[in-house]
């Protein structure tokens, strides 16, 4: 347990950190109180755990796996969380013109949920996906395809540890997901929270500080440079797998309110490209990105003033 004291209040700063869903989560709370920040804090890595559990699809019990066992065959009930889930899942889908799929073939694993926006027709598709809200179901159309929320799922236990603590009592804190950062309320000093987009070339290093509460940034690299995509390009340097142009991005931070929606947005930027990532990062409220390219240079959105 880390502790950071004030000098000039009662308060303090107590951290805790866990290894949870393959990720190291780090939550500290501001609290005039150990005994019951400890309280609070454990009860936020239970529901971490929680959610590792529901959104697992390693475990042959889980939810998701019934929904995958069944594509092609029987829609399946689920609870209104993961109803929820597939149906803001979807929403993204439609929002990125289907570069944010949580479907995949049932023979390709997930990786970043990031998918081409043009591509031939497959099995695995967000459109093969049907919900009924009334009877509160989940099919997959055809046979083969799966889902998963791997892109989205230690956003989501973010959003839900914060929950879980905003529900206790605790006014101001901290979370780290595995570099997913959300904070709300203010320091101890009652300054905002300082968080640090950090620098592609240094990835454990901030290129520039973003001093927000009450929001949440998740940054994301580019695993393919222009160079690796190019032979496959077309005129007009557009990639004929995404439909979008050749992406010259190095890293997409997104700020929002919230860390599932922010880790959703990142990669979908990266796959559409500067141009039309910014243009469409504009047209939304509470959402703001930074974007860096090939070459070092820095885009943002409208929204952004970095310090």
């Amino acid at each position: 347990m880390l502790e950071v004291k004030s000098l000039t209040s009662n308060k303090t700063i107590f951290g805790h950190s866990a290894e949870l869903m393959g990720s190291r989560f780090e939550i500290s709370v501001v609290s005039d109180e150990e005994a019951l920040a400890n309280q609070q804090v454990a009860a936020a890595l239970d529901e971490i755990d929680r959610v590792g559990e529901l959104l697992s699809t390693v475990a042959d019990d889980s939810k998701i796996n019934e929904i995958n066992r069944n594509a092609g065959l029987k829609p399946v009930k689920v609870d209104s969380e993961i109803f929820r889930l597939v149906e803001r899942s979807l929403q993204i889908s439609e929002l990125t013109y289907g570069t944010f799929d949580i479907t995949h073939p049932s023979e390709q694993p997930i990786i970043n949920n990031a998918k081409p926006a043009r591509r031939k027709a497959n099995v695995a598709s967000y459109k093969n996906i049907v919900l009924d809200a009334a009877k509160q179901t989940v099919f997959l159309k055809n046979k083969g395809m799966r889902i998963g929320f791997d892109a989205i799922s230690r956003g989501y236990a973010a959003d839900r540890a914060k929950y879980i603590l905003q529900m206790s009592g605790v006014s101001s804190g901290v979370i780290n997901a595995g570099g997913d950062l959300l904070s709300w309320g203010l320091q101890l000093d009652n300054t905002p929270w300082t968080i640090g987009a950090a620098d592609p070339s240094q990835a454990h290093q901030p290129f520039a500080g973003l001093n927000i509460s009450n929001m949440a940034i998740t940054t994301s690299f580019n695993n393919e440079s222009a160079d690796t995509v190019a032979p496959n390009k077309i005129a007009g340097n557009i990639n004929p797998e995404t439909g979008f142009e050749v992406s010259k991005i190095k890293s997409v931070s997104i700020i929002t309110p919230g860390a599932e929606l922010a880790d959703a947005m990142a990669l979908p930027i990266i796959a559409m490209g500067i141009n039309a990532g910014l243009y469409l990062i504009n047209k939304l409220n509470q959402m703001a990105c930074i974007i860096i390219d090939d070459h070092q240079r820095v885009y943002t959105s409208r929204a952004v003033s970095l310090a």
